[in-house]
């Protein structure tokens, strides 16, 4: 058998030897998290002759946001997770009294990446998510309330989970998300970061 060989049968042995205990000590697959925080619009828009022929501006202030998701680790520093959650955005309508409120579902499949480091867990994340929204505008005008068709757009971020105990943690999390409901034929975009703390369990 030449020497390269025995080299690398070596070597396959060792990375074996080595990922199995890790494997084998590892947390429980499973967690549950849940999610609080802010909201924060990169825009804000003008809506022509939306309501009554007036004008409607969404001020894209920021607004609370929160989520409950599920995961599972498919290996240590990989894991996939599913979650619904919900935020919004107040603005106020342009040259009149009266406000308006953008209420969003989200529905997220996220892939995380993390990097183990004794009890922190740093990881990246990108992910898809269907986004129901829903828009309420009252003015002197008139009042109006209505649904966007489901939207699908992106996410991106990063975040970093402290581990309580094997079962337990806590984090911070950051994304961005790019995606764009349709009103009365007009587009808004919901791109924003969304900032959240995250109190976790694993099973």
């Amino acid at each position: 058998m030449k020497k390269s060989n025995i080299i690398s049968m070596v070597l396959a042995v060792a990375l074996v030897g080595a990922i199995t205990p890790a494997f084998a000590a590892e947390k429980p697959a499973n967690y549950l998290a849940i999610k609080g925080g802010v909201y924060s619009p990169s825009d804000s828009h003008d809506l022509y002759d939306f309501n009554g022929g007036s004008t409607t501006h969404l001020d894209s202030k920021t607004g609370l946001a929160g989520k409950v998701a599920g995961g599972h680790y498919f290996l240590p520093n990989a894991a996939v997770e599913v979650g619904i959650g919900y935020f919004q955005s107040e603005g106020s309508a342009a040259a009149q009294p009266g406000e308006t409120k953008l209420h969003v579902v989200p529905v997220t499949v996220t892939g995380k990446f993390l990097v183990p480091i004794g009890v922190f867990e740093p990881y990246g994340l990108f992910g898809i998510g269907a986004y129901f929204t829903k828009l309420d505008v009252n003015d002197n005008i008139g009042n109006f309330s209505g649904s966007s068709e489901i939207t699908y757009g992106l996410h991106a971020g990063a975040g970093i989970n402290f581990n309580f105990t094997d079962e337990m943690f806590a984090g911070l999390e950051a994304k961005y998300l790019w995606a764009k409901p349709s009103f009365g034929g007009q587009d808004i975009n919901l791109d924003g970061i969304i900032t959240t703390a995250t109190i976790g369990f694993r099973f």
